[in-house]
């Protein structure tokens, strides 16, 4: 399906993997307002289209992303307050998670993240890194509070490895050795040039899978994050239930006794 004309993001598709690329690379991939409202449009029309199976999201250029685009805020006059309305209610749309999106999603770092740029490692299922990847947060360094991000990234590392980064701001970095350390990320890929290669790679190996049934995985593990053990349990019971009768619980069997690659059901427009 073509996608939207975009200024500040790259939206393209290899086989079944979708690509959502930052592209202001001058700013360091910095977000302004448009590339905000892109982002929202740019992840519905991935997760729309039935080609993609799953969605890896980087960066162009020597950074990842850097958060808000502060040379914007300080000189067009709104600053912060064209956030406000959003944070205050939490209506945000500029990650898979905001926008719903129940196709797996990884995000490749190359280079920098740092600040907001955390929003989307946080927000995705699988974060791998080129080897000369780092990452910081500079809010507090430019009198800003650190909130969103650290909070979902607590689900991740442990919790003073977060707090030391949200108060030591941009005085420490964190490099890609560290952050699989800390559980920020899973995989770390040298040289740093082969990682959107081996981004494909691992896209290309997820979307083998069930399509049905990867979306119901992917709810009730992140579903599971918001509630306690047994409500988590009984809702991910909910999501295991609904596989049954579906089409690729026979297919797959079936496809293994026979040696051959599954044939899964083309997975339902509205599913999630």
């Amino acid at each position: 399906m073509p996608y939207s004309n975009y200024e500040c993001l790259i939206v393209e598709r290899h086989g079944p993997v979708g690509w959502l690329i930052n592209n202001r690379p001058q700013q360091l991939n910095a977000m302004n307002a448009l590339m905000r409202d892109e982002f929202a449009t740019a992840w519905t029309e991935l997760n729309d289209d039935p080609d993609v199976r799953v969605i890896v999201h980087t960066g162009e250029g020597r950074a990842f992303q850097t958060g808000v685009d502060v040379s914007e805020i300080a000189s067009d006059g709104v600053g912060m307050q064209r956030y406000r309305e959003g944070l205050e209610d939490l209506d945000l749309h500029f990650t898979a998670w905001q926008q719903k999106v129940w196709k797996p999603v990884i995000t490749a770092v190359n280079g920098i993240c740092a600040g907001g740029g955390f929003h989307w490692v946080t927000d995705a299922d699988i974060v791998i890194a080129a080897s000369d990847a780092t990452f910081f947060d500079p809010h507090v360094s430019i009198g800003q509070v650190v909130a969103i991000e650290a909070i979902g990234l607590i689900r991740k590392m442990p919790a003073e490895a977060v707090m030391r980064m949200a108060l030591v701001g941009r005085y420490e970095r964190i490099d890609a050795q560290r952050a699989r350390e800390l559980g920020m990320i899973s995989q770390i890929v040298d040289p740093p040039d082969g990682l959107r290669d081996a981004a494909q790679e691992l896209a290309e190996k997820i979307a083998k899978n069930s399509p049905a049934a990867m979306a119901a995985t992917k709810r009730a593990l992140w579903g599971a994050l918001e509630l306690g053990l047994t409500d988590a349990c009984k809702a991910g019971a909910k999501e295991l239930v609904s596989m049954w009768g579906h089409p690729d619980q026979e297919e797959g069997p079936l496809a293994f006794a026979e040696k051959r690659d599954p044939r899964w059901a083309e997975p339902a427009r509205d599913a999630g």
